[in-house]
């Protein structure tokens, strides 16, 4: 599902990762953290895909929102053990977003 997100600007957090082949508690711990992300405050959105590499983008109304995010009790733990069990390498990337535009068929 496309995120819905606010007229511009706002940003996106862009999480791209590569998964080891351990599963243990990983989809658990992926619902877990879409579901407290959005009962953050600033959260606006997120769209996620995985073909071999995953793609996760979160929306946020703020900078601030992020840093809170990324400083939530649960989330450290979640990417203490991404570190440990779950990736083999990831990279975020934090950007504004100046313009949008898209198209739905009816």
């Amino acid at each position: 599902m496309i995120a819905l997100t606010p007229a511009p600007p706002y940003y996106a957090v862009i999480f791209t990762s590569l998964r080891t082949d351990v599963e243990d508690g990983y989809k658990d711990t992926a619902t877990l953290m879409v579901e407290l992300a959005k009962t953050q405050p600033g959260y606006l959105g997120v769209e996620s895909a995985r073909d071999g590499v995953g793609i996760t983008v979160s929306y946020w109304k703020s900078l601030e929102a992020i840093r809170n995010w990324k400083q939530q009790a649960d989330h450290i733990i979640a990417q203490q053990l991404g570190r440990e069990k779950w990736y083999t390498q990831y990279k975020t990337r934090i950007c504004l977003v100046e313009r949008d535009y898209g198209f739905e068929k009816e």
